[in-house]
């Protein structure tokens, strides 16, 4: 069986750039504490829109999928989903709310681990919801020709529970070592999750949730600002070659974790560097409504519909959104993609 012993951790040869990005993590944590302190009504807007895309994000990883008007309805105003689809969103707002309450409270155990896949499914038909598997499962690969392959044989159903009884005490053990970094420590956790799979549905889903919980008991809040899941679900091409990688050799110990937290780390950095985009963006204090428009299309890596903009600034009429974009595109600092419904910006 698969053993879980992160005291490695202590003495893990890692490339160089995980020092720059350790760095570049620690001293933009301590720019979001003081900009809390100093801005909290910037940090409540930034929250809730963060909520809607973690929920939007987590679930289009694993091609779950409502309008946008639906995802705002069931997550801002709490619409009773009309689908199966808009349930599991309905229920993966739940899970992520409990894990803001309570997020300090929620141990990382067996009992804790099953109550949150039973919040997360609460509203559907799905069997064994808060259960292990209670048969074996294989993840599956739809290739490009139709043909299918085995992408990844999980534990079976039989060992699953003592494995994560093995997951829950390793990770214990090492999270009282402060002699182990948890941002090196979480993805190592997660990923052994993922390639335990123990549950028969929502594995993905509930690894990022999970992901969320350990960051913020180790005082990376990041997720609740800025969606890490839709960070995810912008470069899953990336995350899920990382998850490969590591999982290689995994079921006969011989795994390289490296690839995987170095995805972690990064995507952590990429949270980060949005929250100085959205930051100006939100901050009214300082910005005007052009500037906060401007800042919202400039600081954008993908091309930016009127209605994305609708979302990031909501006090702003479409009005003054089209005015601003076609001024900006005059000036020739971002060019217009597409025609109708389908228009976008993008930086030059």
């Amino acid at each position: 069986m698969k053993r879980f012993d992160y005291l490695f951790l202590k003495n893990v040869s890692l490339p160089a750039e995980f020092i720059t990005i350790s760095g570049a993590l620690m001293e933009l944590k301590s720019h979001e504490d003081w900009q809390k302190k100093q801005y909290p009504d910037v940090f409540t807007k930034l929250h809730e829109l963060a909520i809607v895309q973690s929920v939007k994000g987590s679930n289009a990883i694993e091609g779950i999928v409502a309008t946008d008007e639906r995802i705002n309805a069931i997550v801002s105003h709490g619409s009773s989903p009309l689908n199966h689809n808009e349930q599991e969103i309905a229920g993966y707002k739940d899970a992520l709310d409990e894990i803001h309450r309570n997020g300090k409270n929620i141990a990382f155990s067996i009992n804790e681990i099953k109550r949150l896949h039973g919040i997360m499914l609460h509203l559907t038909s799905i069997p064994n919801k808060g259960q292990f598997k209670d048969r074996d499962n294989a993840i599956i690969e739809k290739l490009a020709d139709g043909t299918q392959r085995l992408r990844w044989q999980p534990t079976n159903a039989l060992d699953t529970p003592k494995a994560m009884d093995q997951l829950c005490l390793s990770y214990l053990a090492a999270s009282n070592d402060y002699s182990i970094n948890p941002l090196l420590l979480i993805p190592c956790v997660i990923l052994d999750f993922l390639c335990i799979h123990p549950f028969s549905d929502g594995n993905g889903r509930m690894s990022r949730l999970l992901s969320l919980l350990l960051l913020y008991q180790h005082g990376f809040d990041i997720g609740r600002y800025i969606s890490f899941e839709e960070q995810i679900n912008l470069r899953k091409g990336e995350y899920y070659e990382a998850l490969r990688q590591s999982s290689v050799g995994w079921h006969e110990n011989q795994n390289d974790y490296v690839p995987y937290m170095k995805d972690f780390m990064f995507t952590l950095l990429l949270c980060y560097k949005e929250l100085d985009k959205r930051f100006v963006i939100f901050n009214t204090q300082k910005a005007s409504k052009k500037q906060r428009i401007e800042a919202a299309v400039l600081s954008s890596f993908i091309p930016v519909s009127k209605k994305d903009l609708q979302t990031l600034v909501p006090d702003v009429s479409v009005t003054t959104i089209e005015a601003v974009l076609g001024e900006m595109v005059r000036l020739g600092k971002i060019i217009k993609i597409g025609e109708g419904h389908s228009t976008r910006y993008l930086k030059k």
